[in-house]
């Protein structure tokens, strides 16, 4: 028999009784804490209280869940909680061969895969110690500066979204859809373009691709002049962005930033100038830096490097010379035991590949340096004190990539 004592009042009707223990209203204690961060963050003052941004919130794009300790609309601290794009992509890579790790690593970065995908091919490469065509040097620049640019046109259309401005997002992806349609002509894919191969590159530049490329070049630079001139003689943009978020250079270098976030800084570091590879060093170009360190000097730094970027395409398409485009390898590719370490500078940063091979047709380990996960880091520290409202414009502004952070 359950007494009236151990019988408590429905959730869903209180009219109803049901025999659950009284004890279920009892507090929980907490579950103990892995670190003295966590310790920490989990003891509330008089005031505060846990609110959950995302992992359902359109800002997080569905996959990031941020535990924010607010004090009415202040921001006293923030925990990202990652994983949920999880899919175990090296070890996936490590269950198959050389070239299928060319499309498992392509959705990592999926704004701009041409730069993800390219992780197992210069390993590869480097393991090898392969000498690459030099038109097939050329066209893998071409092809990465495009996807940088139709990634940073993107970036500025989602930073004025999350501050609530809907026009500069349509002409980013005008922007972003005119260069992806010319990518398709040149790969025959619109998102993972699966076009880099070990050795070179998946065919050669044909007649729609150059057509569509001259067409959008001789427009380039004035469309974004227009993009651009509508954020940054709005107020409310720049009043929003200016000050926010502000990273010094101690501590960009101390959590590891790299890219737009770093160099807004004040530091000149990019791989293609720090650690040439490819065709980079026979091209001009400036390594564009600011010093705020804010998100409106992060965002500046994206119409920089934009420019920057079609003053590389045009070297390319002027200097770019005849010949093959893929390098003579067996069809079963079995690279002797060895280890390497790969880099390149993605829209986000340096993207990294640590790779060892065991003499089979299957990388042994193959270890994925994301940006992402590093800029990231330092949502916690620039949030604190702000308001809630403020807080996507500081993370849209780091413009972290889910699928290389969960990997």
């Amino acid at each position: 028999m359950t007494t009236d004592r151990e019988r408590i009042r429905s959730l869903d009707d209180p009219e109803v009784m049901v025999q659950t223990p009284a004890t279920i209203y009892d507090a929980v204690p907490p579950l103990t804490p892995r670190t003295e961060r966590e310790a920490e963050f989990y003891q509330l003052e008089d005031g505060e209280m846990f609110l959950n941004l995302g992992p359902q919130h359109p800002s997080t794009h569905g996959v990031l869940r941020v535990v924010m300790k607010i004090d009415g609309e202040r921001i006293v601290d923030i925990d990202p909680v990652m994983g949920y794009l999880h899919r175990g992509v090296e070890k996936i890579c490590e269950h198959g061969d050389w070239h299928h790790a060319i499309s498992n690593t392509d959705p990592l970065e999926y704004a701009a895969s041409m730069f993800s995908e390219s992780l197992p091919v210069l390993s590869a490469e480097r393991l090898l110690d392969l000498e690459v065509p030099r038109r097939a040097e050329y066209i893998r620049v071409l092809a990465w500066e495009l996807n940088r640019i139709s990634s940073h046109a993107l970036f500025i259309g989602w930073l004025a979204l999350d501050l609530g401005g809907l026009t500069p997002i349509l002409y980013g992806f005008g922007e972003r859809d005119e260069i992806v349609e010319m990518l398709a002509a040149l790969t025959g894919q619109k998102l993972l373009f699966n076009y880099m191969r070990i050795g070179g590159v998946n065919g050669d530049l044909n007649h729609e691709f150059l057509s569509r490329l001259g067409d959008w070049m001789s427009r380039a630079g004035d469309r974004i002049d227009d993009q651009t001139s509508l954020m940054n003689e709005n107020e409310i943009f720049v009043n929003r962005t200016k000050g926010l978020g502000v990273v010094d250079r101690e501590m960009a270098l101390r959590m590891n930033m790299s890219g737009p976030p770093l160099r807004a800084t004040g530091v000149p570091y990019d791989v293609r100038r720090a650690h040439p590879y490819s065709v980079y060093p026979e091209l001009e170009f400036d390594i564009p830096t600011r010093t705020d360190g804010d998100s409106y000097a992060r965002y500046l730094l994206h119409i920089d490097e934009i420019k920057q970027s079609i003053r590389i395409i045009d070297q390319v398409l002027h200097e770019m010379p005849d010949g093959p485009v893929m390098a003579k390898l067996p069809r079963l590719l079995r690279i002797p035991p060895n280890r390497a370490f790969a880099a390149l500078e993605s829209p986000r940063g340096q993207y990294a590949a640590y790779a060892v091979s065991d003499g089979s047709d299957q990388p042994f380990r193959f270890r994925i340096h994301d940006p992402s996960f590093f800029n990231l880091q330092a949502v916690a520290p620039l949030s604190k004190g702000e308001v809630l409202a403020d807080i996507m414009a500081i993370m849209a502004s780091l413009d972290p990539i889910m699928g290389g952070i969960d990997k």
